[in-house]
């Protein structure tokens, strides 16, 4: 119990801001152990957002609640994963070959393409979650939503880890190192607390499970390409694919919920 406490603290530190036991150290090896537990810290994650939306609410009204809950998702995250989505925004835009596309990566500046990619997607974000917190009274409901959509978009995300290798061969990075090697407990445990949340989301609108459809359509085309121009994946790939998850979620619950 301790070692897996040692663990998902671990992928705590690793993937948000929020403060650790001092005890939690950068290991190597429960840095790739702290993989089961990313799709958890999407329940975190997803939990503090609505948790500042409710309150947020409740003083200043919807429209800026929702401003104030995706600020606080990039803060608990450090912008980790809207980092990755900018920078393939700007290697795949700008870069024609391998070792160009992963040199833009790598580069801390921030170009056009990302910039533009950033303001669709925290567009996307804000009037998604604008329908779906107008369609759900039930505050309760749309804390499983917030929790659901975090855990499934890292779940999407972490997969391609499973399936693919890392593309960098000196294994060079600007951001957080990522893990590079599971056993079966990393893929067993990423896939139960990915899927846990809509699986209660089910129990209130079974025709919620057809989310998992895009997802799926995601992981498999994501994985594609990164394996054709990269030869396999980065940090940057697996930010822009969770990203990509988040707001395919949204939409396809609001899909849903329009026709059922």
């Amino acid at each position: 119990m301790k070692e897996e406490l040692r663990i998902f603290f671990t992928a705590m530190m690793f993937y948000t801001q929020l403060p650790c036991p001092k005890w939690v150290d950068h290991n190597p090896e429960y840095m790739n152990k702290s993989t089961r537990y990313f799709p958890l810290i999407g329940w975190l994650v997803g939990g503090l957002s609505f948790l500042v939306f409710w309150l947020s609410n409740f003083l200043f009204g919807q429209e800026i609640a929702i401003i104030l809950s995706l600020a606080a998702g990039v803060y608990i995250t450090g912008s980790f994963h809207e980092d990755g989505f900018a920078d393939v925004f700007d290697g795949f835009g700008g870069g024609w070959t391998k070792s160009k596309i992963l040199d833009i990566m790598k580069d801390s500046r921030l170009g056009t393409y990302g910039v533009v990619a950033l303001i669709f997607l925290f567009g996307l974000k804000y009037l998604a979650l604008q329908k779906v917190a107008g369609n759900l009274q039930s505050p309760y409901l749309l804390l499983l939503v917030f929790i659901t959509y975090h855990a499934l978009a890292r779940l999407t995300a972490i997969q391609i880890t499973f399936t693919s290798k890392y593309s960098r061969e000196d294994e060079s990075s600007k951001s957080k190192p990522i893990a590079k090697s599971y056993s079966y407990k990393e893929v067993i445990g990423a896939y139960v607390f990915g899927l846990a949340p809509l699986l209660v989301l089910t129990t209130i609108h079974w025709q919620l499970i057809v989310v998992l459809v895009p997802l799926i359509l995601l992981y498999l085309i994501s994985q594609r390409y990164f394996n054709k121009w990269l030869d396999g994946y980065t940090g940057d790939c697996l930010g822009a694919v969770e990203q990509f998850a988040e707001v395919i979620t949204l939409l396809t619950f609001l899909v849903i919920w329009k026709f059922m």
